[in-house]
């Protein structure tokens, strides 16, 4: 752990005087080698030299030892899992007297303040009393707002929020859950969509609890969707992973009815199948998803957009949040074009290209782009 931040401390104020190394040596009375040494972090400062130099950056001595105690991930951990064991053995309020001690220790030690946090909201219930249990849960909320206000890591702060949410539900105060998630987005991820639902639930708006959990479940769906190509990619060389991953890609296309809501996606899957199935030297198979493929494209609703259906009745303003809306990204013109080219232009289709049937569909896409020959 590092808890003496000496080092940076002389080199911001020194470069904040607009003076060199070589000056501040001689204002102190050392050698410039000793200066550039305390700046490395190779040594420290005599003890005694400390309020000359606190007194020349017009600091007090704290400032200028930037005392900042730091616990490494293991250190954090160990102490954790310590706790942890200790409020199940013995008095709560024994071992939240040592909690209480550890976070003054490393207040300033991020990380652990957020591990803290979770520790406490896994264990505030072993306190006696309602009253005090909901102190507790005053202090992670205080301590998650600290963590958001004064740390740079996005993603420690954006736990920290779900942590402060979690908390506010627990004190039965679900309209500050909803003002918490909604009003910034900086911390809106789909990790706070159970907490949001819960707290419109207890508002009693249950629609609006039902557009929050749709939109993250087609969220996540379509990521999972949106992912598989790559994962495809990366079994050519084991052909019953590549086929397992397909079977049950395509499983769960039915399953959520995908080629209503995207379309684009199971094209895109399609496609990926069929380059799949040419690797693995299986050309009938492959036939069958470019026969997929064709069938979709010239069966489209006009006009193209991402749509919901009669399950994901409560998408709406999750689509309407996409920076284009949920219409197509591209004239309907040059989205056939597209289509078309996809099948007749990919050079993993071209030992297919003399088949009748590969043919007959390139056909059927040649006449749904608007271009008889």
């Amino acid at each position: 752990m590092k808890e003496i931040n000496i080092a940076q401390t002389i080199i911001d104020k020194r470069k904040e005087k607009g003076i060199t190394q070589e000056d501040l040596a001689e204002y102190i009375g050392v050698s410039k080698a000793s200066v550039s040494k305390w700046e490395t972090g190779q040594s420290y400062p005599d003890i005694t030299l400390l309020p000359q130099l606190a007194a020349f950056f017009n600091i007090s001595i704290d400032e200028l030892m930037d005392y900042s105690p730091q616990l490494t991930g293991p250190d954090i951990k160990k102490l954790y899992h310590k706790l942890s064991k200790d409020f199940s053995e013995k008095p709560f309020e024994e071992v939240y007297r040592e909690y209480e001690a550890l976070l003054k220790k490393y207040y300033s030690c991020f990380p652990f303040l957020l591990q803290m946090c979770v520790l406490l909201v896994n264990h505030y219930m072993l306190a006696e009393g309602k009253v005090r249990q909901e102190e507790l849960l005053e202090k992670i909320i205080e301590l998650c707002l600290r963590i958001k206000r004064e740390n740079d890591d996005m993603s420690m702060a954006t736990q920290a929020n779900q942590l402060h949410g979690i908390c506010l539900l627990m004190l039965n105060r679900p309209a500050e859950v909803v003002d918490l998630l909604e009003t910034d987005e900086r911390y809106l991820t789909s990790s706070h969509s159970g907490i949001l639902a819960n707290a419109y639930l207890a508002m009693g708006k249950k629609e609006r609890a039902e557009e929050v959990l749709q939109g993250d479940i087609y969220s996540h769906l379509m990521t999972i969707i949106n992912e598989i190509p790559m994962l495809l990619s990366t079994s050519m060389n084991q052909p019953q992973k590549a086929e397992q991953i397909i079977e049950r890609m395509f499983s769960m296309i039915e399953l959520f009815n995908i080629e209503r809501l995207n379309f684009n996606a199971v094209l895109i899957l399609c496609l990926a199948a069929g380059e799949t199935y040419i690797t693995l030297g299986q050309p009938e198979k492959a036939m069958e998803y470019l026969r997929k493929y064709t069938d979709i494209c010239c069966n489209l609703q006009m006009p193209m957009r991402i749509r919901g259906d009669d399950f994901f009745d409560h998408i709406d303003a999750t689509l309407n949040k996409l920076e284009i809306g949920s219409e197509a990204p591209r004239d309907e013109s040059l989205i056939r074009e597209s289509m078309f080219c996809a099948l007749k232009e990919n050079p993993a289709f071209s030992q297919l290209a003399e088949l009748p049937e590969f043919q007959y569909l390139l056909k059927r896409l040649e006449r749904y782009r608007g271009e008889e020959k």
